[in-house]
């Protein structure tokens, strides 16, 4: 057995950010370690109901104020948003970690981007430190670049040129936006300056792992040699939230209805409920709509549609005929778990190259967020219900079974401190 372990949990984000960092957490518990959860105090009730400690980094108003803002959605002003965000998360998940450091028996488990504080932690105090890749697109390759937006990447360019963007970027881009707020905590804490943020540096030297398998993104000869893959975690707060009894009563009241969700961290969603009331009007079918925020919500739903503030996924979408949403990572997960097609409609961050992996898959199909009406959704939906996507779906689902991603993601983290 593995000795027992100190393990900080850096994880800042929204819902889909925080998740799977608590399933991870629960694991670790389970195997007998200490878990402390970094989290904004917004979230601090989920970590605590999950019999995890929590260490607040930010305040629920700071967390609000971030996912209300508009740029936060836009195609290319939400990764520049996200930026400078990360900016000002620094120094707070630094003195986090160094203030509940316990020497000589820590490991940090940091998000990738928006936990860097970690990183710097790492190389001014020596604590083991493992980076946490949600999605594939935030891992770098020329070989099979992302598709991400405003990245000029085309299949025919040689893969010199395609590293050239790259560096363009982080020169003209990324780094001015980052590198200020890193180099200025590393300064302060007696480490030099770095640069190429995105390139490498926030890669864990000793242990970068994907929260996602093979299958969905095949590894690359370019990948950092460090990064191992140990698939979807799939937490949603299934044990902890109970699906609703209104919308039980609902989903065994008639045939399995469509389901909608903008994703957590969407605080505008007013058309996109109106648009998805209007599909399932056009075609017939139940609905679901699925949102924190009742008055995103039309008032004047028929029977045959109705809204839920939150459920987890596992219990909801295997019986629904199908998911409609934004295109986060964990939500893509979900629904490939539960063997159900999908109509993403992406917009900025990892969206596209999410939805880009699910067509691929042959389980999905995209709709761009400005042609989101009720004729061209309803058609959309009517393509994914056809038989090639069903049959795409069921070889998905079948994927899932004998794996043990978190339990795979607790082993590394313990080869860490115990080889």
């Amino acid at each position: 057995m593995p000795r027992p372990l100190n393990v900080l949990l850096v994880a800042i984000g929204s819902h889909g950010d925080v998740h799977p960092f608590v399933g991870i957490g629960v694991g670790l518990r389970a195997r007998g370690h200490r878990v402390r959860v970094i989290v904004n105090e917004h979230f601090a009730p989920l970590v605590q109901q999950a019999g995890l400690e929590s260490i607040g980094v930010g305040t629920d108003a700071e967390y609000r104020e971030m996912v209300v803002h508009p740029d936060l959605w836009h195609r290319r002003k939400g990764p520049r948003y996200v930026l400078q965000a990360i900016g000002r998360l620094i120094r707070p998940v630094y003195d986090a970690i160094v203030e509940h450091n316990v020497p000589g028996q820590q490991t940090v488990v940091a998000h990738s981007t928006l936990g860097l504080g970690a990183r710097i932690a790492q190389d001014r105090h020596s604590i083991p430190t493992a980076t946490i890749h949600l999605q594939p697109s935030i891992v770098r390759s020329a070989i099979a670049p992302a598709v991400l937006p405003g990245l000029p990447m085309k299949r025919w360019m040689p893969i010199p040129m395609r590293r050239l963007i790259y560096r363009l970027l982080d020169r003209a881009a990324v780094d001015p936006l980052i590198a200020p707020g890193i180099n200025a905590c590393r300064a302060e804490v007696g480490l030099p300056p770095v640069r190429r943020i995105l390139d490498g540096w926030l890669n864990s030297p000793q242990r970068v792992i994907g929260l996602f398998p093979d299958w969905f993104a095949p590894p690359q000869a370019d990948w950092p040699p460090q990064l191992r893959l140990t698939g979807f975690p799939l937490f949603d707060e299934g044990g902890l939230t109970a699906l609703p009894p209104e919308l039980d009563a609902f989903l065994k009241a008639g045939p399995p209805p469509l389901a909608f969700t903008p994703g957590s961290a969407m605080w505008s969603a007013e058309a996109f409920f109106t648009e998805s009331a209007r599909a399932c009007a056009l075609l017939g079918r139940r609905g679901v709509l699925l949102s924190r925020h009742r008055d995103h919500i039309p008032r004047d739903l028929p029977p045959s549609v109705v809204h839920a503030e939150y459920a987890p996924f596992s219990q909801l979408l295997p019986r629904c005929a199908a998911l409609v949403h934004h295109g986060g990572i964990g939500t893509s997960a979900q629904a490939l778990a539960a063997g159900v097609p999908q109509l993403i409609v992406p917009r900025t961050h990892d969206q596209p190259d999410n939805a880009a992996r699910l067509e691929r898959l042959g389980v999905a199909q995209s709709i761009a967020a400005r042609r989101y009406r009720a004729p061209r959704i309803a058609a959309a939906i009517g393509e994914v219900l056809r038989p090639a996507p069903a049959a795409a779906c069921r070889a998905a689902k079948a994927r899932f079974d004998n794996v043990d991603p978190v339990g795979q993601t607790c082993e590394l983290l313990e080869a860490m401190i115990n080889p």
